[in-house]
């Protein structure tokens, strides 16, 4: 098999970054569009930043801010109308992993004539408006993917399409919007970072380079976890959990995700829970499963992480993540129907068979 390593997207860290390069913006166009939710940018200080910058370059802009948790296909084609009706140069994503996903999809809408049908074939122009993406959580790791993940109600789950187009051209790292981040947010978020690494190294497509980058993120995000338990996190750690989360985004935007993210997607659509924490309810379970097969791959995460057993991972998580949310026994057996096509179960190291995911969910959850 022949490995590779790609990411073309240009990444500035430190306080006040986005302040610090105006020229950033202005060499991008005249005219941005602003993708983001409705609160949380106006709330953590990055929405203004951006704007003052904008201000300051003698640019224009328009805000799309309809973005929800979990954007579905609907919000990314309006958002993309918005986009043709404004006449702008650039997107700019702040915020969150729906934000930027949203943010990724409507770029490229704005220039390709794609129906819905045909979203998802994988089968894309080359035709995107530049992007500038600012995230506010250490989670997904959006900034430094080519892919974008939807809620497709059509087939009840969330989908997601994928090209090098969709790399956005530079992703600004500024822990200082994160200051304020409730509790569950973080750690959902820091959980789905944690989650992309150990994934990425259980890919069929991981390497020694993406093994390298997923080690470092593991033991950044280990290193806060007395702090995450506590709630007790300083600035540091915050930039330490959002360098981590797009270390995490360089592993699988390489490796791609397996059965972890598969199977969270139904618990997110079905169950409305976060997909941070979706993921993070399944992943002790998961690790056990690759431990039957692959004992040594799994102590090796385990080690990133200062841990001896997946027992102890899964207090962790337990501790984290609180009361689990109730499921039965036939809404595991619809989720494990769903979850079987899905490409991210022939992604993984061990490829799991139907009764594997059935017993994934069941140890997991009931």
């Amino acid at each position: 098999m022949m490995l590779q390593y790609f990411m073309p997207t240009r990444v500035i860290m430190g306080e006040d970054s986005i302040k610090k390069n105006p020229s950033v913006f202005s060499e991008m166009g005249k005219k941005a569009l602003i993708v983001t939710g409705k609160s949380s940018a106006k709330k953590n200080g990055s929405l203004d930043d951006v704007i003052e910058v904008l201000s300051k370059n003698g640019q224009s802009w328009s805000i799309y801010d309809k973005v929800m948790s979990n954007p579905t296909v609907e919000c990314v084609y309006e958002g993309a109308s918005h986009a043709r009706a404004e006449e702008v140069d650039y997107v700019i994503g702040i915020g969150g992993g729906s934000p930027m996903d949203a943010a990724k999809a409507i770029a490229m809408l704005a220039c390709q004539d794609i129906t819905e049908d045909q979203l998802f074939s994988g089968n894309y122009g080359k035709e995107v408006l530049p992007m500038i993406f600012v995230p506010t959580t250490a989670g997904t790791g959006s900034e430094v993917t080519s892919a974008s993940v939807l809620t497709h109600h059509k087939q009840k789950t969330k989908i997601g399409i994928s090209s090098p187009v969709l790399f956005p051209d530079v992703a600004f790292l500024d822990a200082k919007y994160m200051d304020d981040l409730p509790r569950d947010v973080t750690v959902n978020t820091v959980i789905d970072a944690l989650s992309h690494s150990v994934e990425g190294m259980l890919s069929v497509r991981a390497n020694p380079l993406t093994d390298a980058l997923a080690s470092v993120s593991i033991r950044m995000i280990a290193s806060c976890f007395e702090a995450l338990k506590k709630f007790d996190l300083s600035r540091k750690d915050r930039e330490n959990l959002l360098y981590a989360s797009t270390l995490a985004g360089m592993v699988i935007s390489s490796t791609g995700t397996v059965a972890v993210h598969a199977m969270g997607y139904s618990l997110t659509y079905f169950k409305n829970m976060d997909h941070g924490r979706a993921n993070g309810v399944l992943l002790a379970e998961f690790l056990r499963f690759i431990e039957e097969h692959l004992p040594d791959k799994v102590e090796q995460i385990l080690s990133y992480m200062g841990m001896k057993n997946v027992d102890e991972f899964k207090d962790l998580l337990d501790e984290l993540l609180g009361l689990k949310e109730e499921i039965t026994l036939d809404e595991i057996n619809m989720y494990t129907e769903i979850t079987m096509p899905k490409h991210n179960i022939k992604n993984t190291i061990v490829e799991p068979k139907k009764e594997d995911i059935f017993n994934i969910y069941k140890s997991s959850l009931c």
